[in-house]
């Protein structure tokens, strides 16, 4: 005799009850870009929805998340060109854009729950993510994971409440570690961009961070899309380092790769649902094709379905 499975789904009920996965308010993130200045907020012609904005904007934004229930946000900081420089430096200035954000929206919303990211693509004057070796014309890995320490305490100093490394050097999760225990901050955690690929997905955010390389690619530093099982090394790795949280961007085009790393670490998963993600559907919403409520809520649940934990996303 043949198994009838649909008798769990003829009634709605039914189907509700045994629902193996639910999307969750509390599952999200929301990223928020900051830029200086003041009364600004430019909505990005690629991404739709989403806006460079001044701190008094990004208050107002924060004010509107938390009547929403959303009390998870991923800052990143645009600052002015001409403060940008080869090395980033202004990632660690503590009075430069973010450590500034911090303070002020701790203040104002105290239960809004702050994740910075920890890199300097946002910063350089070559938009890679830190300082260059010459020889090998790509970044520098030790001596950018130096700089990553330094912008790492300067935004503990502030009252960042968790740290997202997305630079994707090697050690930077054991050094960050390290500063971080000695300096006191030993109860920070740190959410690893543990496997995040050189992908093209990418290329919206590269418009609103305004942070695309002037020469080359990151192929040199961020993991190969071809590679399967040197990306589930990367994410074991940096658990092994210290990582508390770790994470696979992008994340459509990985399931395979979330899913191969939930059944290797009982760590909190993360996936970055990102801008060429998001882009695409609000261009299918434009042109009529797909019914976006109903694609983005799928995209969504296959996250979790796949493994992960926490979704950041600019749908949120």
């Amino acid at each position: 005799m043949f198994k009838r499975k649909r008798r769990t789904r003829i009634h709605g009920s039914l189907r509700d009850l045994v629902r193996e996965n639910r999307l969750d308010i509390h599952d999200f993130i929301y990223p928020l870009f900051v830029v200086e200045g003041q009364r600004i907020k430019n909505e990005m012609q690629s991404m739709p929805g989403v806006f460079q904005m001044s701190l008094d904007n990004i208050l107002k934004e924060c004010e509107e998340l938390q009547r929403l229930g959303i009390l998870h946000i991923l800052l990143f900081g645009i600052p002015h060109s001409d403060k940008k420089d080869l090395q980033g430096s202004e990632a660690y200035n503590p009075d430069s854009i973010i450590p500034q954000s911090i303070r002020v929206i701790k203040q104002k919303f105290p239960d809004m729950f702050i994740t910075a990211d920890v890199c300097f693509c946002e910063y350089t004057n070559h938009g890679h993510c830190g300082i260059l070796d010459s020889v090998l014309h790509t970044v520098d890995n030790d001596k950018t994971v130096e700089i990553l320490i330094k912008q790492s305490l300067i935004l503990a100093q502030s009252g960042v409440d968790m740290l997202a490394p997305s630079a994707m050097m090697d050690g930077q999760i054991i050094s960050m570690r390290k500063a971080l225990e000695d300096n006191g901050f030993w109860y920070l955690p740190i959410m690893s961009y543990s496997t995040k690929f050189a992908s093209a997905y990418y290329g919206p955010f590269r418009e609103v961070a305004q942070s695309t390389p002037s020469f080359g690619d990151r192929k040199g530093y961020q993991e190969d899309s071809a590679n399967r099982r040197e990306a589930i090394l990367e994410s074991l790795n940096d658990e092994e380092e210290g990582a508390d949280i770790l994470m696979v961007k992008p994340a459509l085009a990985y399931l395979d790769i979330v899913r191969d790393i939930r059944e290797r670490s009982l760590l909190p998963l993360a996936v970055y649902n990102v801008s060429g993600e998001y882009a695409l559907l609000k261009a299918g919403q434009r042109l009529g094709v797909i019914d976006y409520e109903k694609v983005m809520l799928e995209n969504l649940l296959g996250f979790k379905r796949a493994g992960a934990d926490i979704i950041i996303s600019y749908h949120a």
